[in-house]
């Protein structure tokens, strides 16, 4: 017990002591000590602008079963560097905030923060500093940064119609995951088959290679990022660019096998694994289709990968095409604060 205490036994100075011990051992760097943070933009480009992002994650609502406290810490990050990356932005600069309840378990803390640190190391992004407040459940508010030259930034706004929609993976596997971790209260040694589907969930993974190239060639007209799910991305789109809409195609250009498969294994509804899952960090694009076969042969060269999914069209909607029919796609997910039906 005394090798590992509560946290609420330690204190809020312990607590950034230990975090500055982790970051040292780890990256070689200091954090900063002081009433505010500051980092040098060594960019020769003046031109060139600060883009942040910052998504809290709140236990209740962010961790699955089996999610432990690494992969927590570095869920945190993923879910805000996948934010920065679809514009295009490499991320440089991290400054995180934790709410901790006060029986949360020192051990627990070192493994969550070198989640946060490894990660952080791996898009070589600098963890600066922070904060550190005792709440009721495990609460991480990170905000991250970097920098771009506006003209090369990929906002949501800007899709025109005849556009082409393309992503950089398939859909389906998250809504899996969900499924087994969260309705069949399964795991790994029970569902062997679906080891990408629950790791999907419990590891993410994010590409800014895509995004990357088409920011700095100028080649995508829109972006954003799915962790929403593919509905809600569509819909927000659609809210950006008013009087447009998408058709999908619901082929294997959109969906992920192990999806299909276990979409018939268990007699769920492919469209919504697909559909209405979300944290899948899969970036969506629109692109002119005259631009598609470069675009497509200069990201694999460069290791990445896009998948055409379906076109702009001018109705704000999304049809769903599918063995030759249409229709109309009706949910577009989950939304904080609103109750379901």
């Amino acid at each position: 017990m005394k090798n590992n205490p509560q946290i609420g036994n330690l204190g809020e100075t312990k607590l950034i002591k230990l975090i500055e011990e982790l970051v040292s051992r780890k990256t070689g760097k200091e954090l900063l000590s002081d009433d505010s943070f500051f980092y040098e933009f060594k960019e020769k480009d003046s031109d060139n602008t600060i883009v942040l992002n910052s998504d809290m994650l709140v236990s209740t609502t962010d961790v699955t079963p089996l999610m432990n406290p690494y992969q927590i810490g570095r869920k945190s990050v993923i879910m805000n560097l996948s934010d920065l990356l679809v514009k295009g932005v490499k991320p440089r600069g991290l400054i995180i905030s934790f709410g901790l309840p006060k029986e949360f378990k020192k051990r627990q803390f070192v493994e969550l923060v070198n989640g946060i640190i490894d990660c952080s190391e791996k898009f070589e992004l600098d963890y600066i500093g922070g904060d550190i407040n005792e709440t009721k459940e495990l609460i991480i508010n990170p905000t991250v940064f970097g920098f771009k030259n506006p003209s090369a930034l990929i906002y949501r706004k800007g899709i025109k119609i005849g556009d082409i929609l393309i992503v950089n993976n398939k859909f389906g596997l998250t809504g899996v995951g969900f499924d087994i971790l969260l309705n069949r209260k399964g795991d790994l040694k029970g569902f062997p088959n679906y080891k990408r589907s629950i790791m999907s969930i419990l590891e993410p993974k994010i590409s800014g290679n895509e995004a990357f190239i088409l920011s700095d060639r100028n080649l995508a007209t829109a972006s954003i990022d799915s962790s929403d799910g593919l509905s809600k991305s569509l819909q927000d789109l659609m809210i950006s660019n008013p009087n447009l809409g998408f058709e999908i195609t619901f082929n294997e250009d959109l969906i992920d096998k192990e999806a299909i498969k276990y979409s018939t294994e268990f007699d769920v509804s492919l469209e919504k694994l697909v559909f209405n899952s979300g944290e899948e960090f899969i970036h969506i694009f629109t692109i002119d289709p005259k631009v598609f076969d470069t675009a497509q042969r200069v990201i694999q060269s460069k290791g990445g990968q896009i998948f055409k999914i379906g076109k702009v069209i001018s109705e704000e909607s999304v049809y769903i095409l599918k063995e030759r029919e249409k229709k109309k796609l009706k949910s577009y997910g989950f939304e904080h604060f609103i109750e379901k039906a």
